[in-house]
């Protein structure tokens, strides 16, 4: 059988590979034959992610036309490929990229920096701010003065409680997309409710298409549920989501669910326009494929007088392609474990009765506290000052990097709270490593792929601000230069993961 998950078709291959830019050979330096110089293009883009591991690549002769080279340079670069492990093929099912065999690949989610550690550690791993108060502190006191009458029951909701549904409902049917109580079901956190989903739709083995990259914790949540991963690459920057690509993957893999953040994606920052958005849902209404919209980071907008898209699932009048899922975990405070899905009744109902074998419910105070929130306002002034400190923290922080590492390339996303940065070169995992030595937690590109793509980058979230951002952005400059010199490794040589 195939180990190909989905297809690059020989023009859209030659237009990635045109799209390189070529770096001119240094003083005396020869350039290299052709097969060579193609064969180090297809393996850059599959360490970028724009080529996702396991897709099938055309045929020799297709592609040597499309790039007008001999059929012979085509053949002598997937032979490099393949010496590499950068390529496999099987008679008869053609070929398809793949990663070296014994590679350490971190693809595991990310974790929080202990406590303990905060005093010598600047944690760039997890993007999480702290609590906007006093609006935590009043969500609890009010919380509290509601908790009586609950006290009385058994406690157990397993749709959530009755007046947080109709809240959440109100506020779909606010931003123009009318919906019941009985189309929401509270959970804990955002990750909750993407398990109970994947449980309910994606037995194990089943496909999952993904953006590629994609917010790390989630992959390694489906990885762990037994999910088949069908990476979809994104568009340069902050262009977001190729449509084409989308619906020959949705078409050719027939994934049962696809997972997308189209709100300031993570870890990329873009944000999906409403053309792509209306595509979107017509794919996946197309090939049968149940639509995943996580809408976390929707309400984290940092640019004053930006006109939001439509949620997704406004293009889905019928209710029967998308789910949506939301959190306070990002737009108020991580430790509110406190989510919701929105889709059709019926699916719902089949959460709902799932639920009895996995959590039962979500903690009733915790559902009073954002119940206390969107009822009296209080949520609308947390968020405003929660987008504040995401503003001054994103404005620091690229000033920092800007300064300490000009090499690094990024775009500035208008939301959301991270920075996906390319790291001129350098090897995502040998700077993660060596920066925890000299004081700075950072997460590598590999973590927000699919079988060890993006080893060029790091994400870098608005979590710090002013003179802790420039500590961050000098210590990340002392990793850079260790990781180029081969210092931390006992003097190797250079450590970059392109030859």
């Amino acid at each position: 059988m195939a180990q190909w998950t989905s297809a690059m078709g020989a023009a859209q291959l030659a237009r990635l590979l045109n799209s390189q830019q070529e770096r001119p050979p240094g003083p005396g330096a020869r350039r290299p034959p052709a097969y060579r110089a193609l064969a180090d293009g297809v393996r850059l883009l599959v360490l970028e992610g724009r080529v996702p591991v396991a897709a099938r690549l055309p045929a020799e002769r297709e592609l040597a036309l499309a790039l007008s080279v001999s059929r012979t340079t085509v053949a002598a670069a997937y032979e490099a490929l393949r010496g590499e492990g950068f390529l496999e093929s099987r008679r008869g099912a053609g070929s398809w990229t793949a990663v070296p065999a014994g590679n350490p690949l971190p693809a595991r989610g990310l974790e929080p920096l202990p406590p303990e550690a905060l005093g010598s550690m600047i944690d760039l791993g997890c993007a999480s701010l702290p609590a906007p108060e006093p609006w935590l502190t009043r969500a609890v006191q009010g919380a509290l003065e509601e908790l009586p009458p609950y006290a009385h029951t058994h406690g157990d909701y397993p749709a959530g409680l009755p007046a947080l549904r109709a809240m959440i409902a109100e506020g779909y049917t606010r931003r123009g997309i009318p919906t019941m109580p009985e189309q929401v079901m509270v959970t804990t956190g955002a990750m909750g409710a993407i398990d109970a989903i994947c449980h309910l739709f994606a037995g194990r083995g089943e496909r999952i298409a993904v953006e590629s990259p994609s917010y790390a914790n989630i992959l390694q949540l489906m990885r762990e549920a037994g999910a088949r991963l069908v990476p979809v690459a994104m568009a340069e920057g902050l262009a977001g989501w190729d449509m084409d690509r989308w619906r020959q993957v949705l078409r050719d893999a027939a994934p049962r669910l696809a997972y997308v953040v189209a709100d300031f994606h993570n870890p990329t920052g873009a944000l999906a326009d409403e053309d792509q958005r209306r595509r979107l849902v017509d794919a996946a209404r197309s090939a049968g494929t149940v639509l995943v919209v996580d809408e976390t980071m929707s309400e984290l907008y940092l640019e004053d007088g930006l006109s939001m898209p439509r949620p997704v699932c406004g293009f889905d009048p019928a209710g029967s392609t998308v789910i949506t899922v939301g959190s306070a975990s990002k737009a108020f405070w991580a430790g509110m474990r406190i989510g919701w899905v929105r889709a059709a009744p019926d699916v719902i109902r089949s959460l709902v009765a799932a639920r009895a074998y996995a959590d039962l419910g979500t903690p009733v105070l915790e559902q009073l506290a954002v119940n206390w929130l969107f009822s009296t306002g209080g949520w609308e002034q947390a968020v405003a000052i929660r987008r504040e400190q995401a503003r001054e923290n994103r404005d620091a922080l690229v000033t920092a990097v800007r300064r300490e590492l000009p090499d690094w390339e990024f775009s500035v996303p208008r939301g959301g709270l991270t920075l996906w940065v390319r790291t001129g070169g350098l090897s995502g995992s040998r700077l993660a490593e060596v920066g925890e030595r000299v004081g700075v937690r950072v997460p590598s590109g590999p973590r927000f792929g699919v079988d060890g793509a993006f080893e060029g980058y790091v994400r870098l979230p608005f979590t710090v601000g002013g003179a802790v951002a420039d500590e961050a952005a000098v210590r990340l400059a002392a990793a850079a230069r260790l990781v180029e010199t081969g210092a931390s490794a006992g003097n190797e040589g250079p450590r970059t993961f392109v030859a």
